[in-house]
């Protein structure tokens, strides 16, 4: 007859999962942009964005306010074997009359309690770090910030909604002056049993309340939170699920009961799934349906009385006491004599089924809302299975004797993919707001050891001038005679004498040397009314061990590829002019004939150095026997992109290459090169100034992270300012970082994997990705994986990383520009180029987002007198080689 009269309470497995469903999609709405601010599930950013890592330590004060108490606790978190905690507290009354008085009221008398703790605990004279554990609706830009949305749970406080709940205390403790304290976090009741549990068990990612109210929050990914910057990790949810159903999407489910248990209350029309679930309600539910069956003669032989009419005398602990298996009958006859009801045996048997099928539909609710939060972590995890842990606490799910057992059965039947835990959060919600100060605390401390770290990667403008002057010293030592052989900075000369005039025509053969790719194009140039440049290419790898055997087989190798490349464009019997971009340091006696000095860039190859590239190709070419080449120039990469943007744009008389290696060439006066004879007009002078700071000069803002990668590269003590700015590299200096952050700590749990260890592992183009696609971009990465799992790199690296990497390239960034106003001092058009050969390198900065941004704008603070266009160079060096070869047959071809 019972289960007749409450039939809209039993809800099917069907129902359950069409709610579970609805509240998919209400969760969605609520993490949208669009869609939050008529959302009726908030799904508020918390700005938690870690769980503890078990490194936390400290004295911290807890305040938990949520309910008629308010307890204040001081958590000690200490390191000695293993992490403990202890925990002393205190539980002082909030009366109703402060409940429902004023804001000021509340926060004073907040205010009034933290100071009696504080002297009773002997600790007035510090200022501990505060975590404020405050369980209604709240909206947070930040931590230590909470815009309180709507009172709950019978607090009406006036002046506080829409107000931060922080400020109000902090004033209310200035006001009293006689302690500080320093609140680092304001943290909803569910969020602060997730942090709680999360201590015990790394793998909680939920938190669940069922007592007074009921809340849950959990772990979401960043990319799905529109309300918060940033698609980086993972950050905290509070749900605010209570409200679901406010818009009318719970109205088939809703009884009667429920809706007159809506009119009584203090929000009518709000909190409307609470109302349905939660240990506040439950009581005087049930109280209502016992009035009802009475009315209709179905308990109680019809009897009625006063206390049974009376809101809130059937308490929800009631419930609770009657559902008891063994004593439960006899609970029920106690409970209902009191309320002078004078129960027959069928009657407790009644009343007894009326409170199971009222706390059985709450456990079937919130397993069908949890089932939809589950659901969302496992979809974003992209796991077929998902295991978890759910932390959960609340007077409801502890008192109560069947509901925990009915909550996990309904969950895992409505989950059954989902391997869930429920941990039963034993210190309440305070200890997890300590947890999460603990944890902003460390990260706090972290970020500033950090900072303090990375400062040295911070120039300043006095010392980027610095840089700026003593780069124009060694050029000028590079270009005299007398210091030249000394000079770092060698400042070699090209003979380029001219850029391109725009009369060049013909057919030429570029190849580009300068990386591990190596290119051969075929340039055909036409001048007139429409000049064109048609350009066709094949490039070619080149392996480790060419580049570190013997230079025959290196020059053997570009042959082979020089012979394919003429056999694929059906142009092998012709002899054409061809223009050899050479990426490396060489010193020029003529444009056909260059000297290399030093390999760079990871060349190795034995019996080069010392001796003329363009002879060495030449005696490959011989040895092939399969076709001969006109050999015109010889041209370092930045010479080739001046010449290559000199097509474009007439004005352009200085070459930037910023990529695997950087270097600069630019137009100087003859008079003041001393290396060549005469003093008419211009030659390209090519500064190879990756070796600047190899006689020590830079010393001062080199860090122990540079002199690492320098001291384990192949030729160390040389290059060192291109080890400080290229990327070849800024990757590898990053490695070192993140080695050196793990030691101390600060990433990865302490952990270094053997995969960190590996050098070169960290590539450059991670920092490009990493500012572009953020950390999805760096996680797709197999070989970084490796580190202490997924998790683990998000929460301990994301912060760092974001921060380390925007210095690493201001620091790039800035040096460059420290360098460039000396090679001219009137207006200039300066080129960036990739510099690989081939497509642009992984490492090229060019695709750095703010990289050129930075660079462009140090430049024009440090040279403030020159006006300068920087010029991309599309087509890279090797359109440049066969521009400077047509240049060379043209002024050839004058001389004859």
């Amino acid at each position: 007859q019972i289960d007749k009269y409450l039939y809209a309470m039993r809800l099917s497995d069907e129902t359950l999962i069409d709610i579970m469903a609805r509240f998919r999609r209400e969760m969605k709405n609520g993490l949208s942009r669009d869609f939050n601010p008529t959302a009726t599930v908030k799904m508020l950013p918390t700005f938690v964005r870690s769980i503890p890592d078990g490194s936390e330590k400290g004295d911290f004060i807890a305040l938990d306010l949520g309910g008629s108490y308010f307890r204040i606790l001081r958590v000690k978190v200490s390191h000695e074997k293993k992490q403990t905690v202890q925990m002393e507290s205190e539980i002082y009354n909030t009366p109703e009359d402060i409940m429902h008085g004023s804001g000021t009221r509340l926060f004073d008398h907040v205010a009034e309690c933290l100071g009696d703790f504080m002297e009773k605990q002997q600790i007035k004279d510090k200022k501990l770090p505060v975590g404020f554990t405050f369980s209604f609706p709240c909206r947070q830009s930040k931590l230590d910030e909470g815009i309180l949305i709507t009172w709950t749970k019978r607090f009406k406080a006036s002046g506080v909604e829409g107000a931060d709940v922080v400020r109000l205390l902090n004033k209310a403790i200035k006001k009293r002056g006689d302690y500080d304290a320093d609140i680092m976090a304001v943290v909803n009741d569910t969020v602060g049993t997730m942090m709680t549990c999360g201590f015990d068990d790394q793998r909680c990612e939920v938190g669940l309340i069922i007592g007074t109210g009921t809340n849950a929050c959990y772990m979401e990914e960043m990319r799905h939170i529109d309300l918060v910057e940033g698609d980086e990790g993972r950050m905290c949810i509070n749900t605010e699920w209570g409200a679901f159903g406010d818009d009318g999407s719970l109205e088939d489910i809703r009884t009667e009961f429920d809706r007159e248990i809506d009119r009584g209350s203090l929000n009518p029309g709000k909190q409307l799934f609470e109302k349905m679930v939660s240990g506040l309600y439950m009581g005087e539910l049930v109280r209502l349906i016992l009035v009802k069956m009475a009315k209709e003669g179905l308990l109680f032989e019809g009897r009625i009385t006063p206390e049974l009419l009376t809101k809130g005398k059937f308490e929800t602990k009631h419930v609770s006491a009657i559902e008891k298996s063994k004593e439960g009958l006899n609970k029920a006859k106690e409970i209902l004599t009191r309320l002078g009801v004078e129960p027959s045996h069928e009657d407790c048997i009644a009343v007894q089924h009326v409170c199971t099928i009222v706390s059985f539909r709450s456990a079937n609710l919130v397993a069908s809302t949890l089932g939809a939060i589950l659901n969302q972590l496992r979809d974003n995890k992209g796991v077929g299975r998902l295991r978890t842990t759910v932390g959960v606490d609340g007077s409801l799910y502890k008192m109560h004797p069947q509901y925990a057992r009915r909550l996990h059965k309904t969950t895992r039947r409505l989950v059954p993919d989902s391997e869930v835990r429920f941990l039963l959060s034993e210190s309440g919600s305070g200890k997890g707001a300590a947890m999460v100060t603990a944890v902003a605390y460390r990260l706090s401390e972290q970020h500033r050891l950090i900072d303090e770290t990375l400062a040295e990667f911070k120039l300043t403008h006095e010392q980027l001038l610095q840089v700026k002057k003593r780069m124009r010293a060694e050029m000028e030592a590079g270009l005299k005679k007398k210091t030249h052989e000394t000079a770092k900075v060698k400042m070699l000369p090209t003979f380029v004498r001219s850029t391109p005039d725009g009369t060049e025509n013909g057919d030429f053969l570029a190849l580009d040397l300068g990386g591990t790719n190596f290119r051969v194009l075929l340039v055909k140039i036409r001048s007139g009314k429409r000049r064109t440049v048609e350009m066709h290419n094949k490039i070619y790898a080149i392996p480790i061990e060419v580049m570190q055997g013997t230079g025959e087989e290196l020059f053997d190798h570009i042959v082979t590829c020089i012979s394919d490349f003429l056999d694929y464009m059906g142009i092998k019997g012709a002899r054409l002019p061809l223009g050899f971009t050479f990426s490396f340091p060489c010193k020029q006696t003529s444009l056909d004939a260059g000297i290399l000095l030093n390999w760079t860039k990871g060349f190795k190859a034995t019996d080069c150095e010392g001796e003329d590239v363009v002879y060495l190709l030449r005696e490959g070419i011989k040895r092939r026997e399969e076709f001969d080449l006109d050999v015109v120039a010889v041209v370092n990469d930045t010479v080739g992109t001046m010449m290559t943007c000199a097509y474009e744009d007439p004005n352009c008389e200085i070459g930037l290459i910023v990529g695997t290696g950087s270097n600069a060439c630019y137009m100087e006066e003859m008079r003041n090169i001393e290396m060549v004879d005469g003093e008419q007009g211009r030659m390209c002078v090519n500064t190879e100034w990756g070796a600047f700071g190899d006689n020590g000069c830079l010393d001062d803002i080199r860090t122990i992270y540079d002199k690492a990668v320098d001291d384990y590269s192949l030729n160390a003590g040389k290059q060192r300012y291109e080890k400080m700015i290229s990327g070849m590299y800024l990757g590898e200096i990053v490695r070192n970082i993140l080695i050196d952050f793990t030691k101390r700590g600060f990433l990865f749990r302490g952990q270094i994997s053997e995969t960190l260890k590996t050098r070169h592992i960290f590539e450059t183009k991670f920092l490009s990705q990493i500012e572009r696609d953020s950390w999805r971009a760096l996680l797709g990465s197999p070989e970084i994986i490796l580190v202490s799992g997924k998790e683990v790199l998000i929460r301990g690296g994301e912060g760092f990383l974001k921060g380390n990497e925007r210095i690493m390239k201001d620091f790039s960034a800035e040096v460059p520009g420290a360098s460039l106003e000396d090679v001219s001092v009137q207006p200039v058009a300066v080129l960036r180029s990739a510099g690989a050969a081939g497509p642009p390198s992984p490492t090229a900065l060019v695709s750095f987002c703010s990289f050129s941004r930075i660079m462009h704008q140090t430049v024009k603070e440090l040279a403030p007198n020159c006006d300068v266009t920087f010029l991309l160079s599309e087509d890279g060096s090797g359109k440049g080689a066969a521009l400077i070869t047509a240049v060379g047959c043209r002024l050839r071809d004058a001389e004859q």
